[in-house]
C-alpha cells in the first residue's frame, strides 16, 4: 500500500517539478491503509516540506509504526533537489527518532552531518552523529564509494560497525537504487525477517535488479524489479 505526498514531472534525466498534496489528503491516505489494511512494516521516502515530514511523523506516532524505515531523500540520482532546507531539521527531530533504520546514501549523510566523508574513519563518525539523533540504527549506502569492484554498504547499531558487500556493475541505469533498497527492507521486515537479515536480503535484491538495470531514456534508467521472473 502506498501514500502518495507529492506528485512529481520527471524523466531519467531530472526532476522538472514537483508538488505536494494537501496535508488533508496526506493524512487521509495514511488512515485508510492503517485502519482497513493495516500495517507491519512502513518506508518513508520523498517528504518535500517540514509540514509534510510533521504530519507523517504525527500519524507514525499515533499508530504505532515499529518498524519504520527512514529514507530520507534529498536529491535524485540526476542531482535535482527533493527537499526543502528547512524540512532537514523537522526529519532530524521528529522522524528519526521513531525509525528503526535510517537509510542515507554517502552523499545524503555528508549532507546531514555537515562533515565530508572519505573515508572509513570519517564513516563512522558520520554514523555516530546520525546514531545520536535518536534513530534505532543507520545504514549508509555505498554506491557513490570509489571502489570500481564492490558496492558495500555500512551498518551501525550503537554498537556494532557492520559492512555488507556485494558486487558493483558497469551502468549508468540506477534510477531508484536508494528508494528500493530501502522499500525491499520494509517488505523483508513485513514478512517477519529481523533487521539485519532483512538488509542482507534487500542488497541482494537490489543488486540483481541493477545487474538487470534498463537502458532506457538518456539519462539515468530505471532498476529490474522483476529479474527473479525473468531468469526464469
Amino acid at each position: 500500500m502506498s501514500v502518495i505526498t507529492s506528485v512529481t514531472a520527471q524523466d531519467t534525466q531530472h526532476v522538472y517539478m514537483a508538488s505536494d498534496l494537501p496535508l488533508e489528503n496526506i493524512e487521509r491516505q495514511i488512515e485508510a491503509v492503517v485502519e482497513d489494511i493495516g500495517v507491519d512494516a512502513v518506508k518513508t521516502g520523498m517528504l518535500s516540506s517540514a509540514e509534510i515530514i510533521g504530519l507523517v511523523a504525527e500519524k507514525a506516532k499515533q499508530f504505532a509504526m515499529g518498524c519504520l524505515v527512514v529514507d530520507p531523500v534529498m536529491v535524485t540520482t540526476g542531482g535535482d533537489p527533493l527537499i526543502r532546507p528547512d524540512a532537514v531539521d523537522v526529519l532530524k527531530t521528529k522522524l528519526f527518532p521513531q525509525s528503526l533504520v535510517v537509510t542515507p546514501n554517502l552523499r545524503e549523510a555528508e549532507f546531514l552531518t555537515g562533515r565530508s566523508i572519505t573515508k572509513q574513519e570519517e564513516l563512522k563518525e558520520a554514523m555516530q552523529e546520525i546514531i545520536d539523533l535518536g534513530p534505532h540504527s543507520v545504514i549508509v549506502k555505498g554506491g557513490h564509494f570509489e571502489d570500481p569492484k564492490r558496492s558495500t554498504d555500512y551498518f551501525f547499531d550503537g554498537e556494532q560497525f557492520t559492512s555488507i558487500s556485494g558486487p558493483r556493475f558497469e551502468t549508468k541505469n540506477t534510477h531508484g537504487s536508494g528508494c528500493t533498497f530501502a522499500s525491499a527492507i520494509a517488505a523483508y521486515l513485513a514478512h517477519g525477517l529481523d533487521l539485519k537479515e532483512s538488509i542482507a536480503q534487500a542488497k541482494e535484491y537490489v543488486s540483481e535488479a541493477i545487474r538487470h538495470s534498463y537502458p532506457l531514456g538518456h539519462g539515468h534508467g530505471p532498476l529490474g524489479h522483476f529479474w527473479k521472473y525473468w531468469k526464469q
